[in-house]
C-alpha cells in the first residue's frame, strides 16, 4: 500500500513540474467551445502520437546550437515523456476545454515544421 502511495505521489510530481515550467497550450486561443474542444483533441492526439520524437529532436537542436548534447538528451527524455503523457491527458479531457495542461516546450512541433 505504501509503495502505491509513493508511486502516485511521484507521478503527480512528474506531471506538476512540466505544468509549472510551460506556457499555455496553442489551442486555448479558440473563440468558441467547438474550436477549443477540436483544437484540444488535435493537440492531444498529436502529442500522444508524436511526443516521443522529442527524444531525437531535442539533442539534435542542442548539438546544432553548440549546447551540451548530454543535457539535450536529458531534456529530450523529459520532453518526450511529458508531451506523450500530457497529450493523452488532453485527448481524454478534450470535452472540457477549461482544463489546460501545459506541456514541456509547448508540446510537439513536428507537424508545424519548426
Amino acid at each position: 500500500m505504501g509503495k502505491r502511495i509513493g508511486l502516485a505521489l511521484l507521478c503527480a510530481a512528474l506531471l506538476a513540474v512540466p505544468m509549472t515550467a510551460s506556457a499555455a497550450s496553442s489551442w486555448a486561443d479558440g473563440t468558441t467551445y467547438g474550436d477549443k474542444a477540436t483544437g484540444k483533441l488535435k493537440y492531444g492526439l498529436t502529442n500522444t502520437l508524436l511526443g516521443w520524437t522529442s527524444l531525437f529532436r531535442t539533442p539534435m537542436k542542442a548539438s546544432q546550437s553548440g549546447e551540451n548534447v548530454l543535457v539535450g538528451i536529458g531534456k529530450g527524455v523529459w520532453n518526450a515523456v511529458g508531451q506523450t503523457v500530457g497529450g493523452a491527458a488532453h485527448a481524454v479531457t478534450f470535452p472540457i476545454p477549461q482544463i489546460d495542461i501545459p506541456l514541456p516546450e509547448g508540446g510537439t512541433d513536428v507537424l508545424s515544421g519548426s
